[in-house]
């Protein structure tokens, strides 16, 4: 076997389009029944991506439906089956890998059935998706409390009747809060400082504008501190043909807005007071935001209407919580938004930094025919997204291409 792909997610599928290309022989192992599992065993019922359907497209095929409109849950893994059978790619299911190490002739590659497979090139393509998150503190909740990680959450009428705390203010945070609040539950929100950016400005998407002012082509090296690669992605939702997330509307809405979670004792919430200035933090990244997009229609002189942004401040209007019992706001579930940690324990070489990140130039590892593929920075912050997939992958593909004799 010349080369084997680890994961049936997009990068998996991305690259194996351009190995078809080259003609070169290789296997997507995939551990699930179909392709892109991820995004439908991991995503709640009414998920959609946040990417407008023109930007959420792999290599050769368009995604279908509106250009403008966001595909659900559904329309991702019918998409990305359409695609596989569509390019005949080599994708094997129910095919699940433990471990990759050196082997006699490039890499030993052991699937949980005992199977035992070699070949000169590994790419690990399993996303940035392995293992929910959660905090220390999550072992303190009471036993009578219901918790579950946002990779588990599903709908408001799986949880108990009650009042929900939402962990967490990310993408995934916000829709799940707003779907809550919107079926009739009272939510507590604890606030971090994630930015935000309008669903449309100035008539166009906030996603396209993002690339447009390059903060989606942006490299890891152009960022603040290794650690911001890690930042939570900006408030938006696709959900309902896409619109925007704003806290202070939550919060005009009925949404207890909280600071950061710093302890639980018991029944009681210990939080920090630092809602007001995470709150702020949001606020600023969308001014800069919008700031910048002016900018580059000036710039370049585009002829488009100007537009003023409704400009909430019900957030800041609220009390900080600093301490706040559960029985008493009958809170009896948590949803834990709180993001996911990497998990590349199966390859057993040391290819990963003090954060599990993976070490490697634009995916390429100092192993020669070890790669990885599909995480936000890998190359650039697009690379985890559909629109920024092909690139990579096309890289890889011909860097592969190159290391075999013709």
């Amino acid at each position: 076997m010349n080369t084997i792909i680890i994961g049936g997610g997009q990068a998996g599928l991305a690259l194996s389009y351009f190995l078809i290309q080259h003609n070169l022989n290789h296997v997507v192992l995939e551990q699930a029944a179909y392709p892109g599992s991820a995004w439908h065993d991991h995503r709640w019922d009414s998920f959609t991506f946040v990417t407008p359907n023109s930007m959420s497209e792999l290599p050769g095929l368009r995604s279908p439906g509106d250009p403008d409109g966001f595909l659900s849950r559904d329309e991702i893994t019918a998409y990305f089956r359409r695609y596989a059978e569509t390019y005949r790619l080599p994708v094997r299911y129910n095919s699940q890998v433990v471990s990759v190490e050196q082997g006699h002739s490039g890499y030993r590659v052991l699937l949980l059935d005992g199977e035992a497979l070699e070949a000169e090139n590994v790419i690990v393509a399993t996303g940035s998706f392995q293992r929910p998150k959660l905090p220390l503190c999550s072992s303190d909740l009471p036993a009578r409390i219901m918790q579950i990680h946002s990779s588990q959450y599903r709908n408001p009428q799986l949880l108990p009747d009650g009042a929900v705390l939402v962990v967490g203010s990310g993408q995934s945070g916000c829709q799940i809060a707003e779907e809550l609040y919107q079926s009739g539950r009272q939510v507590y929100l604890c606030v971090s400082a994630v930015g935000r950016v309008p669903r449309r400005y100035r008539g166009y998407d906030g996603f396209y504008w993002a690339d447009k002012i390059g903060m989606l082509g942006r490299t890891a090296d152009k960022l603040s501190s290794p650690k911001a690669k890690f930042a939570g992605n900006p408030q938006v939702s696709g959900a309902k043909g896409g619109h925007n997330l704003n806290l202070h509307q939550f919060a005009r809405d009925g949404v207890r807005l909280l600071g950061h979670l710093q302890q639980i004792r018991s029944d009681q919430l210990i939080l920090e007071a630092d809602l007001r200035d995470n709150l702020a933090k949001t606020d600023q990244m969308e001014a800069m935001f919008l700031k910048a997009v002016d900018a580059y229609i000036e710039q370049h002189q585009l002829d488009l209407a100007e537009e003023q942004v409704l400009r909430l401040h019900d957030g800041y209007e609220e009390s900080e919580i600093l301490e706040l019992d559960l029985k008493q706001a009958n809170i009896n579930s948590v949803v834990w938004a709180t993001g996911y940690a990497f998990d590349y324990s199966l390859v057993k070489l040391p290819v990963t930094d003090a954060d599990g990140f993976p070490i490697s130039q634009r995916g390429v590892t100092a192993y020669p025919g070890l790669y990885f593929l599909g995480m936000p920075y890998l190359y650039k912050q697009k690379s985890g997204l559909l629109m920024g997939i092909g690139e990579d992958a096309e890289y890889l593909a011909d860097h592969i291409a190159a290391r075999i004799p013709r």
